[in-house]
C-alpha cells in the first residue's frame, strides 16, 4: 500500500530567483535570514540534505544526506499562496493573480454592499492585527464590515463575532467569492473573525476560513483521485483547491495541530497522497517580519521531523518542499518574496542523490503521480528513479 506525505513548509524559501527584483525583491532569503537567530537549528533537516541544495549558503555541508534534494524554481508568474500551491500540483498561472494596493474600486465593492446589506469599512491593504484596533470601534457601532487586502492577492472581511456571527461571515466571503471573479478574481477571500470588548483590544480568533478559486486545469489530485487513490488534505490545503481532487479534509489549528493530524494519518491505512500545510511560519512570522519566530517555528519541526519518519512504513515516502519565500528580515514590505523553494524528499528505498535546480514546482506533482503509476497531463518531469 503506497503513501505519499507533501508536506509545505509554507513560506520557507531558500534564496532570491533571478526574477525576483521584478517583483520588488532585492537581496532575500528567507533561510539565510533565519539562520542567523540563536534560535535556529535544524540537525534532522541537514541530515535529509537541506544545506546540500544548489544556492544554499548557510548551514554545514559535510556529511552523507538522507535525501534526494533539489532547488525548485516556480514557472508561474507569482509569489502568493494559490498560485504556488496550483504549481506544486501542476496548474502554470501565466499571470500573476491581482492585487489592490490601492484598495478595491466601486465596481466590486457596490454589488458587496448591495448583497450584504453592510457598509464598508478600510478598503485599504493592511496589517491584519492591527487593521481590527483601528477599525474595530466603528464595526461594532455601525455593523459595517471591515475590508481590506494586504500585498497578496486577498480580499479580507474582518467582522466581531459578536456582531456578525461565523456563519453569516461565511456567506458574506462566499458573495465576495462570487462577485470578484474574472479580471477581479482575487485568489483568496479570507474571513478575519475577531473578539473584544467595545474599545478594545481586539484580538482574532482561529475560525479564520478562506475561500479560494477553482483550480482552472486538471491537477495532481484530480488525477490521483481519479486513478482511485486517497487525497486527504490536512491544514488550508482543502481551501487552496476548493476541495476540487480531495476525498477527505481536516482543519488545523497551527503548525503544532498540523504535524499532530499528520502523525495519525501515518498511523492509518490508506493508498494515496496525504497533503499537509503548515502555515504558521508565513502567516505569524513571515509576513510579522518575526526571526526569531520564524526560527523557532522551524525548529520545532526539525525537532519533530523524526517522529514523522520513525512511523514510515516500507513503501512510504516522505516530500518536504515549500510555495514561496516570505523572508522576515526583509524591511521593503511585509509581503512574500519571490525565491526559489527546496525539495526534499526520503524513503526507506529512494536512493540520496542531488538534483540540482528544476525549472516548476510541478516536477513535484508529477514525481506524485510517478510514484503511483500515473502519467501527468501537465508539464512536469518525475524525480524519482525506475
Amino acid at each position: 500500500m503506497k503513501r505519499v506525505f507533501l508536506i509545505v513548509l509554507d513560506s520557507f524559501g531558500i534564496g532570491e530567483m533571478e526574477d525576483a527584483a521584478a517583483y520588488g525583491d532585492v537581496n532575500v532569503d528567507t533561510l539565510r535570514s533565519v539562520s542567523s537567530s540563536p534560535f535556529f537549528c535544524l540537525p534532522n533537516l541537514k541530515r535529509l540534505g537541506l544545506f546540500q541544495i544548489e544556492g544554499v549558503e548557510v548551514g554545514e555541508k559535510d556529511g552523507e544526506t538522507e535525501g534526494v534534494v533539489a532547488r525548485m524554481a516556480e514557472a508561474s508568474k507569482g509569489k502568493d499562496t494559490t498560485i504556488g500551491h496550483w504549481e506544486i500540483a501542476g496548474v502554470y498561472s501565466p499571470k500573476p493573480l491581482p492585487t489592490y494596493p490601492n484598495g478595491f474600486p466601486e465596481e466590486v465593492l457596490e454589488p458587496f454592499r448591495e448583497k450584504t446589506g453592510r457598509g464598508v469599512l478600510c478598503n485599504l491593504p493592511y496589517s491584519g492585527t492591527q487593521v481590527i484596533q483601528e477599525y474595530g470601534d466603528a464595526h461594532m457601532k455601525t455593523g459595517d464590515l471591515i475590508v481590506y487586502t494586504s500585498a497578496d492577492s486577498v480580499f479580507q472581511i474582518a467582522a466581531h463575532e459578536e456582531i456578525v456571527p461565523l456563519e453569516q461571515l461565511y456567506e458574506y466571503c462566499r458573495i465576495a467569492r462570487d462577485i470578484l471573479q474574472g479580471e477581479h478574481g482575487v485568489g483568496r477571500v479570507i474571513a478575519r473573525p475577531f473578539i473584544g470588548p467595545c474599545g478594545g483590544p481586539y484580538t482574532r480568533t482561529s475560525h479564520r476560513h478562506d475561500f479560494s478559486l477553482l483550480p482552472p486545469k486538471v491537477t495532481m489530485l484530480d488525477q490521483l483521485k481519479e486513478a482511485g487513490k486517497d487525497v486527504i488534505a490536512v491544514g488550508k490545503i482543502q481551501d487552496i483547491f476548493v476541495g476540487k481532487g480531495i476525498t477527505e479534509y481536516v482543519y488545523t489549528g497551527g503548525n503544532e495541530e498540523g504535524i499532530e493530524r499528520t502523525l495519525e494519518y501515518l498511523d492509518k491505512d490508506f493508498e494515496g497522497l496525504c497533503f499537509v500545510n503548515l502555515v504558521d511560519y508565513d502567516m505569524l512570522y513571515g509576513h510579522r517580519r518575526d526571526v526569531d519566530g520564524y526560527a523557532k517555528a522551524l525548529s520545532y519541526f526539525d525537532e519533530r521531523l523524526p517522529e514523522i519518519m520513525g512511523k514510515m512504513r516500507e513503501d512510504d515516502v516522505l516530500m518536504l518542499t515549500a510555495d514561496h519565500g516570505c523572508d522576515p528580515a526583509y524591511k521593503a514590505t511585509t509581503d512574500h518574496t519571490r525565491e526559489y523553494t527546496p525539495f526534499l524528499m526520503y524513503g526507506k528505498k529512494i536512493m540520496p542523490r542531488n538534483l540540482g535546480t528544476r525549472k516548476t514546482f510541478a516536477d513535484i506533482g508529477a514525481t506524485v503521480l510517478q510514484y503511483f503509476g500515473i502519467m501527468p497531463v501537465f508539464e512536469g518531469e518525475g524525480m524519482l528513479e525506475d
